[in-house]
């Protein structure tokens, strides 16, 4: 058996400005560090921070600093611990060492927690007092958001048991999926050779021109997954379980409300943007009844969605697919240029596809006294080169919001989307700007309504899944073929008749690694994409003026809530006509199509 190789091949990061290997006898001794700075810490500051009247704002400006250096460095080890094991989830030494770290990691915050507990106790008078004094000021946000926590934080010894036991139930049910998910052969044959393939490059294959290949690659998928019904179905099925549990000890009153709390977002705002693109949907239907006409097919199955249109567009090699990113980035500002720079130069980036390596792409921030990393699988085609894009538009935010504290430095989800989306524009536009063929033209702009319709619609739709999950098992075990039903029954308004749905994608829940470990976590992508698809019309009507307050928005990282960042950008969440404002840009991006392809006499 082959498997095929990419021109990312060997492109692989550098962990070397973390540690040197799995071994590195720094490691045990950061946390060793950690372990005997969290014991001191609680030794100089337990009972101190709700005593009568509050403590002095010097005292809980010192407590704060010291907990922050020490989050650092613990998170430093355990970024490390998470690549390293996401780089190649087979070897046994990676995932001892993920292990050992999380029990360490949760060892050190069991003797710090006392800390926000203590900080939530106090009467809002006295922290109020401590909110509004100059000396805290530049903690101000971090310390108004831990209170809004209070009325869902339990004992001590109550939190520090279920921190206990999340390293053998979610946490380790995490472990399964992915180490389950990394480790699966993908039998497919080609020219009558046998090909064993990853999952990344099994999914690559439902982009290509041919439309056997396509339908194979899907049969394929879902077939292998489907041998692992009671494996994937009973840990799906039980963090489900588990998330209710802990919704009810935390007296959260939603299965989305730890989500909407984390997200600083309220509920109502999100159920508007989910209805408003749901509203829109049509716009998809519009879409994909004009793509099968492209591909001369009565209709389109949902193997044919992502079809090339046309030619199948060349294969972009992973150098060239640099330089493109790296000219679209320096056009907007130099500074986005400058920073993409290192990240190519440096080995910031592992991009070839292997057995064993994690699917999919992420960026992974550090601490802001550290650079982020960037993994992808890189298979030479157009939609990797917006991947790449996407993922440098995060490292972007992470290296600008540098100069923030570590407890300013994080968004919430629902703006951690806003510089990745918006990257991904940049190297889009820059991409049909640089074509003369209006062929290739309708080809590119057709791959990126696809990946908008990817990023709003389909997220829309997997939010709306996981709600349904979750109101089934709140009535009693789940099944495997009710988390079936529950998919399909959320992709149908969206497909509508427009598509044919495949009887395999009943499994097409199965492998998506967000229901796993960040429940709820898809509306952020339909949050993020409609925002900055309003922010990225802002700026081609605006020009130079806007690109300033961008990036002052990017350095100001998590140092307040999305409602008063993006309000410097003129942006007001509750607005009516925001939301679909960024569908009607969708809806633009299908007009162009249409009359593309009308131009073509398709």
């Amino acid at each position: 058996m082959t498997v095929q190789t990419f021109s990312a091949s060997g492109v692989r990061w550098d962990l070397g400005d973390l540690f040197a290997s799995h071994d590195d006898p720094r490691i045990q001794a950061s946390l060793a560090d950690c372990l005997a700075r969290a014991h001191a810490f609680a030794q100089r500051y337990r009972d101190t921070i709700r005593m009568a009247g509050g403590p002095g704002p010097e005292h809980l400006l010192a407590a704060v600093a010291e907990l922050e250096a020490l989050e650092g460095d613990l998170g430093k080890v355990g970024v490390y611990a998470d690549l390293l094991y996401a780089s190649d989830t087979s070897r046994p030494e990676h995932r001892d060492l993920k292990e050992r770290v999380e029990l360490a990691a949760t060892e050190i915050s069991n003797l710090v927690l006392f800390f926000d507990l203590e900080w939530m106790e106090l009467p809002d008078g006295d922290a109020q007092r401590l909110l509004s004094h100059p000396t805290l000021a530049g903690y101000h946000h971090y310390l108004r958001q831990a209170r809004c926590w209070r009325p869902h934080k339990l004992s001590e010894p109550e939190e520090r048991l279920l921190n206990e036991r999340d390293n053998t139930g979610r946490r380790a049910l995490g472990r399964l999926f992915t180490e389950l998910t990394t480790t699966l052969h993908f039998p497919f044959r080609t020219n009558g050779r046998l090909q064993d393939l990853t999952m990344s490059e099994v999914l690559a294959r439902t982009y290509h021109a041919d439309r056997d290949v396509r339908r194979r690659a899907y049969e394929t998928l879902f077939d292998v997954l489907s041998r692992h019904e009671l494996v994937l179905t009973s840990i799906y099925e039980t963090l489900l379980q588990d998330h209710l549990t802990l919704d009810r000890l935390r007296r959260f009153s939603h299965p989305m409300a730890e989500r909407h709390l984390e997200n600083e977002i309220d509920a109502q705002a999100v159920e508007q943007m989910m209805a408003a693109t749901e509203a829109n949907y049509g716009i998809a239907h519009r879409y994909f009844r004009v793509k099968a006409r492209l591909l001369g097919l009565p209709g389109l199955s949902l193997f044919d969605q992502y079809a090339p249109v046309g030619d199948a567009l060349p294969a972009c090699p992973f150098d060239r697919a640099r330089d493109m990113i790296l000219e679209a980035f320096d056009a907007f500002s130099p500074i986005f240029g400058q920073i993409a720079q290192q990240f190519f130069g440096k080995r910031w980036i592992d991009a070839e596809t292997r057995q064993g390596k994690r699917g999919g792409a992420f960026c992974a921030s550090t601490t802001p006294a550290l650079h982020p990393y960037i993994l992808c699988n890189y298979t030479d085609n157009l939609r990797d080169v917006m991947t790449v894009a996407h993922e440098l538009g995060h490292g972007l935010h992470a290296c600008l919001a540098r100069q923030q504290t570590l407890f300013n430095y994080d968004t919430p989800l629902t703006t951690a989307e806003t510089a990745s989306v918006f990257a991904e524009f940049l190297v889009f536009d820059h991409l049909v700007r640089t074509q003369e063929d209006p062929r290739v033209q309708l080809a590119l702009i057709c791959g990126k309504i696809e990946d908008t319709f990817a990023t709003v619609f389909r997220q829309n739709v997997l939010t709306r899944f996981e709600q349904a999950a979750f109101e089934r098992r709140g009535k009693g075990r789940l099944t495997a073929e009710a988390i079936c039903e529950a998919w399909i029954g959320a992709n149908r308004p969206y497909y509508g008749d427009a598509v044919e749905m495949t009887d395999g994608y009943r499994w097409g829940w199965s492998y998506i690694p967000h229901f796993i470990h960040t429940r709820f976590y898809c509306y952020s992508y339909v949050f993020g994409q409609l925002l900055t698809l309003s922010l990225y019309r802002q700026y081609k009507e605006e020009g130079p003026p806007f690109v300033s307050r961008y990036i002052r928005l990017l350095e100001a990282g998590g140092s307040d809530s999305p409602a008063s960042l993006l309000m410097l950008l003129g942006v007001d969440l509750h607005d009516p006509s925001f939301w679909q404002k960024g569908l009607d840009e969708i809806r633009g991006l299908v007009a162009r199509a249409e009359e593309l392809a009308g131009e073509l006499g398709s």
